[in-house]
């Protein structure tokens, strides 16, 4: 498959507006800061959705997923500044934005998703989205995903964007997103929101099959400070307009699309991890020589969310022994005395452990190894062909900072 990044974010695929602009959710929040998007599709779209495994969900969740529950919706609007989660009202504000986006596009409220992100426990400012939404809804353009992906972010430093086009049957077909996500951040989901659009002509079943797919290998490989959010949400509109040949099977076809579907999530996956709260560094497990991918998920994972790991990235100290002793209680099978561990990144590669015992090794080197911006923690099991990789980011001091007066 011949895939191109190209620019546009989520208005990239045909037939995508968006728009996003201050209406003042958080009263203390800065005019310049974008706090309401809309995306809106012109035709319907076929659409599929994933939703954090946290038991506490918020409002909006619980309204997207009915919304979805026919498969198909028009558009989606979002807030940053409040999750509207765990309040008075939530149900019915989160319902009240779905009304709001279609008064303002001449649609129904049952066409929306719709998705918040912020602070828990306190009552939205839906008064203020209410207010805004003909503004937002007059801004729609195809040069609108920035001013979007910017009304999602919160403690966010860079905005996260991402297009892509191939080939179906001979026609051109996109795949644009935005997402947002720097704490909170845990497997089930590993995001906090994801917005997709293309413009492919396939089925609910296989858009959603598709997601799924991808979702389990890129965004629930992530984390950050193991805490699982309440508002998790990923959403994939497909609105058919590239006209190529529907994708209603799992055949060549699907296979391509899943592959450009999983190009975009990785993308925004790693985005996301690499922005973690006060974080300086992306960091990478790669885990090779399993008995089971799910073994190596599983011992990835440990790796890249021990708070011991991630304080030992920050501080470019080589300690691989808490890189064993995270595997260790994985719960996943694997042979200690057969691991070997080394540190990587684009200032070279230093074996620290070989067989599960250590190794002298030039110190220094290390630390330079580990000082650059993407650090690639690689451990080989010995015990068979199977791999993956999860990611992840350092523990900072800011990052308690960021979190010690997040609400206030």
């Amino acid at each position: 498959m011949k895939l191109q990044e190209i620019s546009g974010g989520v208005c990239a695929a045909q037939g995508f507006q968006a728009a996003g602009i201050h209406c003042g959710v958080k009263a203390s929040s800065s005019p310049d800061k974008n706090d309401l998007a809309l995306i809106l599709s012109e035709k319907e779209c076929t659409a599929a959705g994933v939703y954090t495994l946290n038991r506490v969900k918020a409002a909006p969740i619980y309204v997207t997923m009915d919304h979805l529950e026919n498969g198909v919706v028009w558009g989606i609007v979002a807030n940053s500044g409040n999750a509207n989660a765990c309040c008075p009202l939530s149900h019915e504000n989160a319902l009240a934005m779905c009304q709001a986006a279609a008064d303002a596009t001449g649609r129904e409220a049952g066409d929306f998703a719709v998705a918040s992100t912020g602070v828990i426990g306190q009552t939205i400012n839906i008064s203020a989205i209410q207010a805004g939404m003909p503004k937002v809804a007059a801004a729609l353009s195809k040069d609108g995903s920035d001013a979007a992906a910017k009304a999602i972010m919160t403690t966010d430093t860079a905005k996260k964007e991402i297009a892509v086009s191939f080939t179906l049957g001979g026609k051109e077909v996109k795949i644009g997103a935005i997402a947002k996500g720097s704490g909170m951040i845990h497997p089930n989901m590993g995001t906090m929101l994801a917005f997709l659009t293309t413009d492919c002509a396939i089925t609910q079943e296989m858009l959603s099959d598709a997601l799924h797919e991808v979702v389990s290998k890129t965004f629930n490989r992530v984390t950050v400070d193991g805490d699982t959010s309440t508002n998790d949400t990923c959403l994939l509109l497909a609105n058919g307009m590239a006209g190529n040949p529907l994708v209603e099977w799992k055949d060549e076809d699907y296979e391509t699309f899943k592959a450009a579907l999983d190009h975009v999530c990785r993308y925004l996956a790693r985005a996301i991890a690499g922005d973690g709260e006060g974080a300086t560094r992306l960091v990478t497990c790669k885990v090779t020589g399993a008995r089971s991918e799910e073994s190596a998920e599983r011992l990835s994972k440990a790796v890249v969310g021990s708070a011991l790991v991630k304080a030992a990235m920050f501080g470019a100290d080589a300690n691989w022994g808490r890189v064993l002793c995270a595997m260790g209680y994985s719960k996943a099978p694997f042979r200690p005395e057969h691991v070997d561990v080394s540190f990587c990144s684009k200032a070279g590669e230093i074996l620290v452990c070989k067989q599960g015992d250590g190794l002298d090794f030039d110190e220094e080197k290390a630390k330079e190894i580990l000082s650059q911006e993407e650090v690639i923690i690689a451990v080989d099991l010995h015990e068979g062909d199977e791999s993956a990789e999860c990611w992840g980011c350092d523990l900072t001091y800011d990052y308690v900072k960021i979190n010690g007066d997040y609400r206030t």
